[in-house]
């Protein structure tokens, strides 16, 4: 519509640099504000008419989503890796923002999903709990590279045992070596009650979504692995088709085509020639595809 507004945003710690465009693709407006939510919510209200407003998912793109969504007409969270029309040109913050009013006035962007608050606080059980985990399984693959490098083999899990650490590190003839293994155990020992708590309070608040009892009933489901589903898929509702999800998931089957039709007695038909298929799509949420 004519009184429709484009704003983008170039997202940063200290300072937003807002580009907006009308309808005709002019631009209205070019400034800079703080990255603050009282400054940013002044800025939009003195907007007259429809307002679009993108901007990045960054690691501020969840706060300020929730920031701006009760002011403005339309938020799109658009996924910097699809924007490959950014790349053209000149890399400034103000091209930047223009770049992405252009991308949301011409209908181009692809939103990062946002919504849903009713799993937040699972989203982020979650995520300390698989941060937790990945932290834990790095800390012992160093210890047993440490112990591989000195050419000492380190079968089972003989080596992260409190009993029997002594004798693995009176194998360390290098007092700097034996130092820093030392260090990595108390390290995987503040880690693992933090894991183990991570892990207790994850699964609470898991009981408390009827879609982690559903899934529960599924076989080879486990508790954790449900509310790993329910935290990253938030609710089915926000996938129009179940092909969407199957492509969410990685297991939509991706084809390539080309010269599908041909002139048959003046007619245009499509030619009988079999789909080439190209495996599994790999654009997909890895978590759900393990």
């Amino acid at each position: 519509m004519k009184c429709d507004k484009y704003m983008g945003m170039d997202v940063h710690q200290a300072m937003t640099v807002v580009v907006v465009l009308d309808a005709d693709g002019r631009v209205i407006l070019e400034t800079m504000v703080p990255t603050e939510a009282a400054a940013l919510i002044r800025l939009v209200q003195s907007l007259s008419g429809p307002l679009r407003v993108t901007f990045e998912e960054t690691t501020q793109a969840a706060w300020l989503y929730g920031v701006l969504r009760a002011y403005v007409t339309e938020v799109i969270v658009c996924d910097p890796r699809r924007n490959k029309l950014l790349e053209d040109g000149s890399k400034a913050d103000k091209a930047d923002a223009r770049k992405l009013a252009e991308l949301l006035r011409a209908g181009l962007l692809r939103s990062v999903y946002h919504g849903h608050q009713a799993t937040r606080n699972l989203k982020e059980l979650v995520r300390a709990y698989e941060t937790l985990s990945i932290d834990t399984q790095r800390t012992m693959a160093r210890i047993k590279a440490l112990y591989r490098a000195r050419g000492i083999r380190t079968p089972g899990r003989g080596v992260y045992q409190p009993k029997q650490r002594e004798r693995w590190l009176e194998l360390l003839t290098d007092a700097g070596i034996r130092q820093r293994v030392a260090w990595l155990y108390e390290q995987l020992d503040q880690l693992k009650p933090l894991r183990r708590n991570a892990k207790q309070a994850m699964l609470a608040e898991s009981r408390r979504h009827r879609a982690v009892s559903l899934l529960r009933t599924i076989p080879q489901m486990g508790p954790i692995r449900c509310a790993f589903i329910v935290a990253t898929v938030d609710t089915p509702h926000r996938f129009r088709t179940t092909r969407q999800f199957w492509s969410y998931v990685g297991l939509a089957v991706v084809t390539h085509m080309s010269s599908e039709y041909e002139m048959t007695a003046g007619r245009v038909v499509r030619r009988r020639k079999p789909v080439a298929t190209r495996g599994l799509n790999h654009n997909c949420n890895r978590r759900l595809k393990e």
